[in-house]
């Protein structure tokens, strides 16, 4: 087979048997392979096919020396193993040496290949862990701004403390419940749910444009001043779109327009300020409605004393169809324990 010619240029191995073929490949760092079709113990076949399968072994190129010129067959078998070349034993020692030597080159680049993309994961999986630590930090910063500004609203508005933080929990709670029933599924499984539950903080952003003699009266509001109160809705929309036209950034204020917009409908339609009816009205605003009058029935109002928990769920499960979604007000009488529960 002309060891002394590859004893030249490379560090051979030889391997009389199967065995030997193995001890070696575990002894050494082993570049190629190349069996006689007359091994002994086995067929050039079955070590081939058995190295080919096996992953310490599989990348490494295998040259099938033939003994006589009349094995044609096994040696498209072995093609078809994958073997890498095949060279007859009475061809020139220069052309075997021309296989061996494309061979290992085509291993190297190989070897290479697969070190560089190697490198390129690790690159990439830097990457992507930087970009996903700004985007937390991006969406912190973003959180953190909108609970200043409901906090600021809520420090104007003196009679609904508590407001904003009790109804983002009892959303959260509607929401849970949701996804276990399966209610609107399809609509709430492309949500992000933290945009959503921050967002509603900003349900009542507009109130920022109403006066503090209004917003903090104690009495009864006449019909101007209800009017006023009203606008808040509009006020809040006019907010969130001037923020929007200075960011691109703006998925985490979708949800927010939609429940600042809609959540004073009514699925019946004689809600405001869009007059909007059934499922017209955006989801995030069908159930921002069940939790803000929820919050408001239970809390005092300078027009009239706190409700009973259980008078404040009597009068949502009455008012399915009339004021809220039937199906969201099924989802309420499966969480009202846990309203009730935040509340205290």
């Amino acid at each position: 087979m002309g060891k002394n010619l590859l004893d030249a240029f490379y560090e051979v191995f030889t391997a009389a048997t199967v065995t030997q073929i193995y001890e070696a490949l575990e002894c050494g760092e082993i570049d190629l392979i190349i069996i006689s079709s007359d091994l002994p113990e086995a067929s050039a076949s079955e070590v081939t096919s058995s190295l080919k399968t096996d992953p310490r072994y599989e990348r490494i190129p295998v040259i099938i020396n033939l003994t006589s010129g009349g094995e044609y067959k096994s040696v498209q078998e072995h093609i078809d193993l994958g073997l890498a070349d095949y060279a007859i034993n009475k061809a020139a020692a220069r052309l075997l040496m021309k296989h061996i030597d494309k061979e290992l080159q085509i291993a190297k680049k190989e070897i290479e290949l697969l070190d560089a993309k190697a490198q390129l994961t690790d690159i990439m999986e830097n990457l992507n862990n930087k970009v996903n630590e700004k985007t937390k930090e991006v969406q912190d910063l973003q959180s953190i701004m909108l609970t200043a500004v409901a906090d600021l609203i809520e420090f104007r508005d003196s009679l609904t403390g508590g407001h904003v933080m009790r109804t983002r929990l009892y959303l959260e709670a509607l929401v849970k419940q949701m996804v276990a029933d399966g209610v609107y599924e399809d609509e709430i499984s492309g949500w992000n749910m933290k945009f959503f539950l921050d967002s509603a903080q900003l349900h009542d952003v507009g109130k920022i444009a109403v006066s503090d003699p209004i917003l903090n009266k104690r009495g009864m509001l006449t019909i101007e001043e209800k009017e006023i109160i009203q606008d808040h809705v509009l006020a809040g929309v006019r907010v969130i779109k001037r923020i929007m036209e200075y960011t691109d950034e703006r998925n985490y204020l979708l949800h927010a327009l939609n429940i600042i917009s809609f959540h004073h409908e009514k699925w019946d339609g004689t809600g405001y300020p869009f007059g909007l009816m059934g499922d017209s009205i955006p989801l995030e605003g069908r159930l921002m409605a069940i939790a803000d009058v929820y919050d408001a029935l239970i809390s005092v109002r300078p027009y009239k004393k706190a409700f009973t928990h259980e008078e404040a769920c009597r009068i949502i499960e009455e008012s399915a169809g009339t004021h809220f979604d039937p199906a969201l007000v099924d989802v309420f009488r499966s969480v009202k324990n846990e309203f009730a529960r935040i509340t205290q």
